[in-house]
Parts: C-alpha cells; sequence; structure tokens
C-alpha cells in the first residue's frame, strides 16, 4: 500500500500537465487505432466452436473498412492484422506515437451463465461493480502472461484497488470525450443494430490506461450465449457489430469537428466533476467523501456531480488538488452558457 501511495501522488500533481497536454489535440478526427483484443498465445474467452481472439480481429478488420471507405480522409491503424501476441502496454504505444484521435479495442465477453448476452462499452474509471468485475479481472489478466510484467506497468497488480486509482488518473482528462464516443455506440448497438443493452461502464482496464486520446474498450457480445457465438461468428453478425462502431465513430467525429463556435469568454466557468452515475444520488457531502456543495446535473439518462465554479482555471485547479484528496478521479469540466464544452475549447476562448 505505502509503495503506492507514492505514486498517487506524484499522478495527481502531474496530471495537470497532462490534461494540458490533452488541451492541445487538434479538433479534427483523422487518425483511428482499432485493436483486436488478446491474439497468438492468448486466445481470450473460449465458446463451444470459437476464440475471443479470432472474433475480435475479424471485426476490427471490417470495422476498419467501413470506416477507411465511408469517412474520408481518415487514417485507421490496427494494432494486430493477424494472430499474435501484443502486450498490452504495446497496444496503447501504438496509439500514441501514431498521434491518434480515438483507441478502440474490440473484445467478446464471456460468463458464467449461458444465457447471458448483450453488447458493453466501457470507458477509463473507477467504478468497480460486482457487474464488470469479471471483465475487468480477465481483461487484465493477460499481462500475467507478459514478461517482467510488474516493471512493464509500475507494478499493477489485477487484484489491487490502489492500482486502478494510479492507472484512471491518466484517462481523466479524456473521460468525457470517451464517454461521449461511449454513448454513440451503445445507441448504435441498442437501436440499429438491436443488440441487448448492457450499459456504458467506467472500469480500471490496463489496455486504456496509458492512452493520450479518448478510447473505448466494447464487449461486442457472449462467446459464452450458443446464439451469440452464432452470431458473431456469422459474416451478418459481424458487419452488423463493426457497422455500429462505423456509424458511432462518424457520430462523434461530425460532433466533436462541427461544435458551435459562439462561446464568449463571459460565459464560461469551470467545475469539477467528482462522480458520474446511472443513479441518482443524495448531494450530501457524506456520499462524497465529504466534499461539500455538490449539485447534481441529470445526462441523458445519467447523473453528473459537480463541485466549485469558477471563471478562472488556476482557481479550480487549485480546488481540483484539494479534491482529489478525497476524490482522486476527480477532474475540471467547463461549462459554456449552461452546456459542457471541452476544457480545451474554454481555454482557447479565454485565450483569444
Amino acid at each position: 500500500m505505502y509503495k503506492l501511495l507514492k505514486p498517487i501522488f506524484v499522478l495527481i500533481i502531474l496530471i495537470f500537465f497532462f490534461e494540458i497536454k490533452a488541451q492541445d489535440k487538434n479538433d479534427i478526427i483523422d487518425v483511428i487505432v482499432i485493436d483486436a483484443g488478446h491474439g497468438g498465445k492468448d486466445p481470450g474467452a473460449l465458446g463451444k466452436k470459437s476464440k475471443e481472439k479470432d472474433i475480435a480481429l475479424a471485426i476490427a478488420k471490417k470495422t476498419g473498412e467501413y470506416i477507411k471507405k465511408y469517412i474520408p480522409g481518415v487514417k485507421v491503424i490496427y494494432t494486430r492484422t493477424d494472430d499474435k501476441f501484443i502486450e498490452l502496454h504495446k497496444r496503447s504505444d501504438i496509439a500514441n506515437e501514431n498521434d491518434a484521435d480515438l483507441f478502440i479495442s474490440i473484445h467478446v465477453n464471456a460468463g458464467r451463465k449461458k444465457d447471458i448476452k448483450g453488447t458493453s462499452v466501457f470507458v477509463m474509471g473507477l467504478n468497480k461493480a460486482d457487474k464488470q468485475l469479471d471483465v475487468v479481472k480477465r481483461e487484465n489478466s493477460v499481462i500475467l502472461i507478459e514478461d517482467n510484467y510488474k516493471t512493464k506497468y509500475e507494478g499493477f497488480d489485477p487484484d489491487s484497488p490502489e492500482s486502478d486509482i494510479i492507472f484512471s488518473l491518466y484517462q481523466n482528462a479524456y473521460l468525457d470525450q470517451s464517454i461521449k464516443l461511449a454513448e454513440y455506440l451503445r445507441e448504435e448497438f441498442k437501436n440499429r443494430a438491436k443488440r441487448i443493452d448492457r450499459d456504458v461502464r467506467q472500469a480500471g482496464l490496463v489496455v486504456l490506461w496509458n492512452c493520450s486520446m479518448p478510447g473505448i474498450l466494447v464487449e461486442t457480445g457472449f462467446i459464452t450465449n450458443p446464439e451469440e457465438e452464432a452470431f458473431l461468428n456469422s459474416e451478418k453478425g459481424r458487419e452488423i457489430i463493426a457497422s455500429a462502431i462505423y456509424r458511432a465513430v462518424k457520430k462523434y467525429k461530425n460532433e466533436i469537428e462541427h461544435k458551435e463556435k459562439k462561446q464568449t469568454k463571459n460565459d464560461i466557468t469551470f467545475k469539477i466533476q467528482v462522480a458520474y452515475s446511472s443513479k441518482k444520488i443524495d448531494t450530501a457531502p457524506e456520499n462524497f467523501k465529504g466534499v461539500k456543495n455538490v449539485e447534481c446535473v441529470e445526462d441523458g439518462k445519467y447523473y453528473r456531480y459537480f463541485t466549485g465554479n469558477s471563471k478562472s482555471y488556476e482557481e479550480i485547479a487549485k480546488l481540483l488538488n484539494e479534491i482529489r484528496k478525497k476524490i482522486p478521479e476527480a477532474y475540471i469540466i467547463a461549462v459554456n452558457n449552461g452546456k459542457l464544452i471541452t476544457v480545451k475549447e474554454a481555454l482557447q476562448i479565454l485565450n483569444n
């Protein structure tokens, strides 16, 4: 525990610099990395007739084909194009080295009961509800077959909550964007692809932890469900899943690149997001580790919880330093005329 406290303290300080770096990214989405989960000596989840690694690769390739064909100008990069093992940290390295704007990791789920089915979309976070612990442990346990994994992942232990805190800090700068993409994909899966919806979830997933861009992990269905295994192994099923991912990417790209630019300096305020939940929570301090003056804002089917209210980024950054002593995953958001915008947009307007 003590060994992890020092890295956490250092990261809480350094995260300010990481957030500024995130604000420097271009608002043009022109490089997308698609990661086919598992591969080689790591088969992933197993069905009666197939392996996760093979389904993930087929869907990844199909998704890339759709994006290249229907979104002109976007460069697609795959972490793997054949059956080979790639360490988790190298997958995010590929995205970072190519200055990618999005990272999409494709997987297939597994359950203890054969009747469990549906799609899920994960973003980096600390929400470790029982219903997703199996996914987190299964996906993160891949590092155990890597050489010198403790050195490569800074002492990460798949069963340690302190490790989750360390990794989650890296992705906070991109959490809003990641959630936006995840929600678009959830809508596509549910409304167009007609898949069972298992929600958007936050989890401490190693494959996302070091991505310097918005990233999601997609569980495309359950290989342990005979019906879904057959669907995911069919050409039609793979086309439906890949098409849903492509359409979500297209919506996200259009949203990011065509936002209104009518903001004024006086309309912008900064707040600190302390929680994000599908259930409404009473804003009493005891529900937020003693943080006072928490406000709740409904965002579709979700609820966001904020504290602080300042027109100065420097002032809100100081407050964030205090809040993170209680809630390490807290991060800064910007509001313009009652609407959420990225911190990057807010700073650009203030600096013009």
